[in-house]
């Protein structure tokens, strides 16, 4: 089964709601299972727009990524993600099969 993903983008305006935010993402994060793969740090912009935050979080499949975003636990950090400044976020499931080479 393939592992589910958070890809998120930020641009933190107001690092007070941030650390309200991750302050209680951690509840839901730990609840399911979260794994950051990618937590901030340097990056090199390749192609179209950036932000200044990049996370990639993991999660054992997409069910249980969009479970996560669903809860209470974490609805309850939306609300100050709300006003932390501009985010993107997309939650998809992996890929498990054929890889270039194969």
């Amino acid at each position: 089964m393939a592992k589910g993903y958070w890809i998120a983008r930020v641009d933190v305006e107001n690092e007070e709601e941030y650390a309200r935010y991750r302050a209680l993402n951690a509840v839901a994060f730990a609840k399911y299972g979260a794994k950051f793969l990618v937590r901030g740090g340097e990056y090199k912009l390749a192609r179209g727009e950036g932000r200044k935050h990049n996370v990639i979080l993991e999660f054992k499949d997409e069910e249980t990524a969009r479970a996560c975003y669903a809860s209470p636990e974490y609805q309850e950090a939306v609300k100050h993600l709300a006003l932390v400044g501009k985010v993107d976020l997309v939650i998809i499931g992996g890929h498990d099969g054929a890889q270039p080479g194969d």
